[in-house]
């Protein structure tokens, strides 16, 4: 979208059925709403590379994460029920069942107990992703933690908290006027480094250029999300090199 217009593709396409509809066959006058959308697309995004430029440089490290010894044999046991069940499924009728499916799976890659009654057998996720906030904390950086998942986001709360880690948390149910000073705060506290956050709560509208380091706890299907989130830290104010870490538990579907 172009902030002097807020023209979009589809705005553009209207416009032009608009006048075809109303009978006004100028190529002139279609010929200047294409010009018009052209011109400040352009005009956009040459703003937009001379920012780019402007940053410091992003690094980006997939971590392969082990699953646990128990999350591996849960992981299995589902995988195992699920090609099962799939025997009997109309892919093609039955999406949503398979969409929910995938889902299971991810989540036993990242915390089988939001799916598991009574599962006490850890995530290899979470264990290292303490690894590294800890050694980001001693390095005196700032750290934003994305996840699609507030159940997971929540967990991960609860185990920082168990090892005395300060955290900033914020998600969907997160009010406008909560969100500007969990920012605010975040952003100039000396004393709290981790941010956890979720993709779709935070994905957007949010300058968190205090954080130099951005952890995706999971993967998301599409990339350009994923990096909306990197660009609350990774955008015009920031002065360090950000390190972006994508988490990605081996030999699962995240993989």
């Amino acid at each position: 979208v172009d902030p002097d217009s807020n023209m979009t593709v589809n705005d553009m396409f209207e416009e032009v059925e608009k006048i075809v509809m109303q009978g006004i066959n100028s190529w002139k006058t279609v010929q200047q709403v294409i010009d018009e959308y052209n011109g400040r697309s352009q005009r956009d995004n040459l703003k937009r590379k001379d920012v780019l430029s402007q940053l410091p440089d992003k690094i980006e490290t997939k971590f392969f994460v082990e699953m646990t010894p128990k999350q591996k044999k849960t992981y299995q046991a589902y995988t195992d029920d699920i090609i099962e069940k799939m025997k009997n499924t109309d892919l093609k009728k039955d999406k949503m069942t398979i969409l929910s499916y995938l889902t299971t799976l991810r989540q036993l890659c990242l915390d089988p107990s939001v799916r598991v009654n009574d599962y006490d057998g850890g995530s290899g996720k979470i264990e290292v992703l303490k690894e590294i906030v800890h050694e980001n904390i001693k390095g005196n950086h700032k750290i934003l933690i994305f996840s699609q998942f507030t159940s997971v986001l929540k967990n991960i709360g609860k185990e920082f908290e168990k090892e005395n880690i300060r955290y900033y948390y914020l998600d969907g149910a997160t009010n406008a006027k909560d969100r500007i000073e969990l920012v605010d705060d975040f952003n100039k506290s000396e004393e709290v480094s981790v941010f956890l956050i979720s993709l779709k709560a935070g994905g957007t509208g949010l300058n968190l250029t205090g954080a130099d380091v951005v952890i995706h706890f999971d993967p998301w299907w599409n990339p350009a999300i994923e990096n909306q989130a990197t660009d609350r830290a990774h955008r015009y104010g920031q002065e360090n090199i950000v390190e972006v870490i994508k988490l990605i538990a081996k030999g699962t579907i995240e993989e």
